[in-house]
């Protein structure tokens, strides 16, 4: 008798449904909350505690915004619960694009400074210093 591999992992979901957005399917949507005034709730599709804490601490640095926090409802459900509320002056949309803007510009920073970097030490290496 053939014993198949795959009998273990059945009920396994595919790995690629961890990372790729199905077809239909907005990669971030927005919720408004009915009851209270300049909240609402972002649903962002394939990922996962990374991306959730660092748009919230992202999100505690914007002045306007008085309450972020995200929950990442179970394990084999591949989105997250972003949850902003602002003052008057802004709104959560406006924040989520701002967080998401100097995130993006800290990482091209980090990137640049580590590009940099390996390229001294590559310069280094063929001088023969190292």
């Amino acid at each position: 008798e053939k014993w198949d591999a795959n009998v273990g992992a059945m009920n396994a979901p595919d790995r690629y449904e961890k990372f790729i957005v199905p077809d239909g399917v907005k990669k971030i949507s927005f919720e408004r909350d009915s009851k209270l005034p300049n909240a609402g709730t972002f649903t962002i599709q394939r990922e996962d505690h990374t991306i959730g804490n660092l748009l919230r601490m992202q999100l505690h640095q914007d002045h306007e915004v008085q309450f972020s926090g995200y929950k990442h409802p179970h394990p084999l459900d591949y989105h997250i619960l972003v949850k902003v509320q602002t003052t008057n002056k802004s709104s959560p949309i406006m924040a989520m694009n701002g967080a998401i803007k100097d995130l993006t510009d800290e990482i091209t920073s980090i990137r640049e400074s580590f590009q940099a970097e390996v390229k001294k030490l590559r310069e280094m290496q063929v001088d023969g210093a190292i």
